[in-house]
């Protein structure tokens, strides 16, 4: 099969999809693998890097989108990205189609391409394998960020994220105990940070408060807890998801207000809408704006300022599924990985993923 890494052209996007290991394991079983001049630049790879694992270099977008039966990407693509899609192409990436443009999605059904989007590839169990090779790095990475925007450079309220012994540590509320609040909560406590973990599901905090071994406090995400824990929080993490539709509104103006002037929270799941009423997307080149006196940090696509890391992650999650895409094709491929048929959003022109096809309001169709 020919397979195709396109640039990202998103603002901001350090990352890429596969790196040179990656390729070397799509050529080696016998696949043409095309990449776009300067695809892995941001994650510190070269062209010769890809061309030494076996891959062919071409020098524009029109011609790699060309060369590919199978598109390999990491953000959702930009309308110059699809315009160069074609008919019965398969494209993959995190897609997150559920707090998209519509006119995308009718692009992807026009043109009858194949969209697997990352996001939703869940096992049985509910585990979502390749999403969670990039929360666990976004969780990892609250400390930094958490602890930069409570400077008072920064416009924070001046909060150390330790403490010191004369100082209480910051306060940082969760909402949500999935992989990514629980990593997160492990990177702030190890940095003895005081955090609350809250979630509607009483396994999940069972299951993070067993690998935090009490090191943060537990509670059931009620309203009655949740304006509890935003007025005294110095940070709030928005960690909310659910597969393949838009992240409900948990935070709303009304609990923005209960919080300190000057403190933060941070969207975690504005890549499917955001979880606040008063969240928008933000880059990294602009990561924060104001509103109702808080510091709202709305980056999409966390893990990019970590690019080398996060595109190691994300090739070794994806490498298994490419390959049995181009070795079997699609429909042996999701009957060897039954959590890549979840992945599917779009195919043959239809929403075949019950939750885009909920966030739509459309019917699913067979």
């Amino acid at each position: 099969m020919d397979i195709t890494l396109p640039r990202e052209r998103r603002p901001d996007e350090y990352r890429v999809s596969l790196t040179p290991a990656g390729v070397e394991t799509l050529t080696r079983a016998g696949h043409r693998v095309f990449v776009e001049h300067d695809a892995g630049r941001g994650a510190g790879f070269s062209d010769d890097d890809y061309r030494k694992a076996g891959a062919t270099v071409v020098y524009s977008q029109t011609e790699a989108y060309a060369r590919g039966e199978l598109v390999v990407k990491v953000a959702r693509p930009t309308v110059e990205d699809l315009e160069h899609l074609h008919e019965a192409q398969i494209l993959t990436g995190f897609l997150h189609l559920a707090a998209g443009r519509r006119d995308k999605i009718e692009i992807l059904r026009s043109r009858r391409v194949c969209a697997i989007a990352w996001e939703t590839v869940e096992r049985a169990d509910g585990c979502l394998p390749v999403l969670q090779s990039i929360s666990s790095i976004a969780g990892r990475l609250m400390p930094q960020i958490v602890g930069r925007y409570l400077q008072s450079n920064e416009g924070g309220r001046g909060v150390l994220l330790s403490g010191t012994p004369t100082v209480p540590p910051a306060e940082v509320v969760i909402l949500g105990a999935g992989t990514f609040g629980t990593e997160a909560a492990l990177a702030l406590t190890a940095n003895h940070a005081s955090v609350y973990l809250l979630d509607i599901s009483a396994d999940a905090l069972i299951r993070a408060h067993r690998r935090l071994e009490g090191r943060a406090v537990t509670m059931a995400f009620t309203e009655h807890n949740l304006r509890k824990v935003v007025a005294f929080a110095d940070a709030i993490i928005g960690a909310v998801y659910v597969p393949g539709q838009r992240t409900p509104i948990v935070l709303t103006r009304e609990h923005l207000r209960l919080m300190r002037p000057r403190s933060l929270f941070v969207d975690a799941s504005i890549d499917q809408g955001g979880c606040a009423e008063t969240s928008r997307p933000t880059s990294h080149s602009n990561p924060v704006y104001v509103e109702e006196g808080v510091i709202h940090y709305c980056v999409p696509n966390i893990t990019s300022i970590v690019g080398r890391t996060a595109s190691h992650a994300l090739s070794y999650a994806i490498t298994p599924y490419l390959l049995a895409i181009a070795d079997r094709g699609l429909d042996e491929a999701v009957q060897m990985y039954p959590e890549l048929g979840r992945g599917i959003n779009i195919r043959d022109g239809v929403i075949v993923h019950p939750g885009l096809a909920r966030a739509w309001q459309e019917e699913l169709k067979a």
